[in-house]
């Protein structure tokens, strides 16, 4: 056959996941010539030269049989003239910019790591054993092309037998960044003393210690999950009274303390190796593990270290995020010491700087499809296909439970998971995150900047600052179209209509919005169905305090003040308090008006005495869908209204019937009462809206979409009518997606029919 030449640029996540040693090893296993290198941040360059026969085998090869975590996007051949040569090389990597580069996540030990870091080999008990199909990226990264040189391996030079596996292209740690082994790598230290690490940490956590224990993107602290008075204890240092704590445990162990099936099992041994949220085998754990909740989160070791502990434990740990409520985790080894001092009893460090914080992801199975609840290690920085346009699109998020996304070039890449900015410290963190993100990628300057449409929102402040710095166009998206333009975005939808229920989003007409149903169709989105308001007496005071919320449905349904008076002495609300709440909602005074559906299933959840405040977010409608699990659903009806063109779900007489069948129901069947009848209610207006406006897919979003039952239900009144039934699984449901959707709307240039004049009013607030 005759000779060809053949010159590929392939596109995709093909750097530092050992694509260039699986090319070499197959060209040379089909005797072709030529070379491959990292084209910086554009991807990779072949050059294939011989039998047109073996080129045509080595092609399909590229596409079937790439190593584990490479991800093809694109493979762009030219004919070139054939040179003659023999012999195939890895040339050195160029270092040119082309625009939007893709960077491999961190990514948990392989299991041929694990042999060696367990068995016998020149890695026997080296915590930070890697090769090039594991180990962290991301999280130390400084540039790219994704070589040694540019992340903080870099403080730790090669020795001769680590230099000979980077540099034999048949190793499998050829090229591998973070190869190290005991002898050239990163110390890992016990209290500052190397000796024994390890062993030292196996005893204090025995002892029932608390560690602090530094990874691969910030810091965790640790104890023995079965140990009560540790996580008591650990509890009252942390000062979290009610949040509950991720564990992490050897497979083997799982189903010792949770109920696991086989879908659940391939996400927790996935590369990613995220938490997933489980059911709990009830009397398994110590209450303090995850307090008045059904479910517990739950992660496999991802690292070497990790793999070390649990080959002399056998009992779960707890792994909770080093870090004060709301603030980053603790990444530096001097901030870790002083922050922590009081809390942690020990400290396992170790000395590689991380580039990048980069907290665990967290997943669960809901109305039968598995969902980010945290989408950060593991995933971060992989990109999301989407077609956008030619603009370049920074989208900042909202304030709270935030990423922030960058679109360019086809892609969308999120950020690791920010946190609530509503401090200092996380604000620097955005800031810093957002240049690395933009540095990494060759983002260059963004063309327009999204926005929450909340004036108040230092994100919206900060669009302000760049807006004025680069003359980039500024996108206010209002929070709720923000999660339905996620939908859109997701599953490639362009008319939809999204039952988008959460806690808050500030709407288009100043009110507090949180129960809508959106209807987006040829490049509008109208606001056609929602709860119906009430008062939110306090603001933030209800959220913290949903007996107040309550109070305010019940007399926004007509029952007296004198009677909400008596039922609100009898839950525990001192006197002078329930004064001045009755004020609050009589004159209206700092009390906005919200259609909150996180709010309503708050409500339900002190009346019933499930949950009477808010300790972290989200805690009183967890502890409802808890409570409902092992509860009975009494079908309770829900009137719908049109007002003016949008239905109107009446959760106000909805929560009086609830309060009524309180006094002879349990609060479990309280609990499943209302979640059922709030999906019915959604998904009947959703169906009806669907068939008038011709559309064929209705999606769920916001916070409220994590609850199982109320997603099962809604799913299944869905497809029962004949439609598709979607939901957010490539980005989080709740406030971490949030990015994503602004970015989407603004690429597809979204208006929200109602937002006529709001943006630039937001915008213009306090100028």
């Amino acid at each position: 056959m005759s000779r060809v030449c053949r010159r590929l640029h392939v596109q995709g996540v093909v750097q530092g996941v050992g694509f260039r040693p699986f090319v070499y090893r197959t060209a040379v296993g089909a005797g072709l010539a030529g070379s491959v290198r990292n084209l910086g941040d554009a991807g990779v360059e072949i050059v294939i030269e011989g039998d047109e026969g073996a080129v045509e085998r080595f092609l399909v090869a590229l596409r079937t049989e790439a190593p584990p975590l490479a991800r093809i996007v694109s493979i762009a051949t030219e004919p070139c003239e054939p040179s003659g040569a023999t012999g195939f090389a890895i040339a050195p990597s160029s270092s040119k910019r082309s625009g939007h580069g893709s960077i491999p996540p961190d990514t948990a030990i392989c299991a041929s790591c694990v042999r060696d870091v367990l068995g016998a080999s020149r890695y026997t008990g080296y915590w930070a054993t890697s090769c090039t199909d594991c180990g962290p990226r991301f999280t130390v990264i400084e540039a790219l092309p994704y070589d040694r040189p540019v992340t903080s391996m870099v403080d730790f030079p090669m020795c001769q037998p680590c230099e000979r596996e980077y540099t034999d292209p048949l190793d499998r740690r050829y090229h591998a960044q973070t190869i190290a082994c005991g002898a050239c790598g990163p110390r890992l230290t016990f209290d500052g003393a190397e000796e024994d690490s390890i062993d030292r940490a196996v005893d204090a956590l025995t002892a029932g210690k608390i560690l602090a224990i530094k990874g691969i993107g910030g810091t965790h602290i640790a104890c023995d999950a079965m140990n009560g008075e540790a996580v008591a204890a650990l509890r009252a240092r942390l000062g979290r009274p009610g949040q509950p704590y991720a564990l992490m445990a050897a497979e083997e162990n799982l189903r010792s303390f949770a109920v696991v099936d086989d879908a659940e099992i391939d996400v927790l041994r996935s590369p990613a190796r995220p938490i997933v949220v489980l059911r709990h085998r009830r009397g398994q754990l110590p209450e303090a593990v995850a307090p008045g909740l059904d479910t517990v989160g739950v992660m496999l070791p991802y690292t070497g270290l990790h793999e070390l502990l649990f080959a002399q434990l056998d009992v779960p740990l707890v792994m909770t995020s080093a870090n004060l409520p709301g603030r980053p985790m603790l990444i530096e080894n001097n901030e870790i010491l002083e922050r922590l001092e009081g809390i942690a009893d020990h400290f396992l460090l170790h000395n590689r700087r991380i580039v990048a914080r980069c907290d665990d992801s967290v997943k669960r199975r809901v109305g039968g499809k598995t969902v980010f609840l945290r989408r950060s290690r593991g995933h971060v920085p992989s990109t999301i296909p989407a077609d956008l346009g030619d603009e370049r699109i920074l989208a900042l998020g909202p304030e709270t439970g935030l990423t922030f996304a960058l679109y360019a070039s086809g892609a969308i890449t999120l950020s690791q998971h920010i946190g609530s900015v509503d401090d200092l410290e996380t604000y620097e963190f955005l800031g810093s995150a957002i240049d690395h993100l933009m540095r990494l990628t060759g983002f260059g300057r963004a063309d327009a900047i999204a926005c929450d449409l909340h004036p108040q929102f230092l994100t919206t402040k900060l669009a302000r600052q760049l807006s004025k710095e680069t003359g980039a166009r500024i996108v206010p998206v209002q929070h709720h179209a923000a999660h339905l333009a996620s939908l859109m975005g997701e599953h490639e939808a362009d008319a939809m209509v999204g039952i988008i229920f959460d806690g808050y989003g500030y709407g288009s007409d100043g009110t507090a919005w949180g129960g809508e149903i959106l209807v987006a169709k040829e490049g509008i989105v109208s606001r056609r169905g929602l709860l119906r308001p009430v008062r939110l007496p306090g603001g933030d005071a209800a959220a913290r305090h949903p007996l107040r919320v309550a109070a305010s449905l019940l007399l926004e349904g007509g029952r007296s003040a004198k009677r909400v008076r008596a039922e609100l002495s009898e839950r525990g609300m001192p006197t002078t308090e329930i004064d001045t709440l009755l004020l609050q909602i009589e004159r209206g005074v700092n009390a906005p008006w919200t259609t909150s559906a996180g709010r309503f299933l708050d409500a339900v959840a002190a009346w019933t005495g499930i949950a009477t405040e808010r300790t972290y977010e989200g805690e009183p409608a967890m502890r409802l869908e808890a409570a409902a699990s092992s509860g009975h659903a009494t079908d309770v009806d829900v009137s719908v209204e049109d007002c003016g063109g949008s239905l109107r779900i009446d959760v106000v007489s909805l929560f009086e019937r609830l309060a009524d069948l309180a006094k002879t129901s349990t609060p479990a069947d309280i609990a499943a009462s209302a979640q059922r009848a709030l999906a019915t209610a959604a998904g009947k207006v959703a169906t009806e809206l669907a068939c008038a406006y011709g559309i064929e897919t209705i999606g769920f979003s916001g916070g409220v979409a994590y609850n199982d039952a109320i997603a099962a239900r809604i799913r299944k009144m869905v497809e029962t009518a004949g439609l598709r039934y979607v939901t957010n699984e490539r980005v989080p449901c709740g406030d971490g997606g949030i990015s994503f959707g602004q970015a989407v709307y603004a690429g597809l240039g979204l208006r929200l029919l109602e937002a006529d004049g709001a943006e630039a009013a937001a915008l213009d607030h306090e100028k």
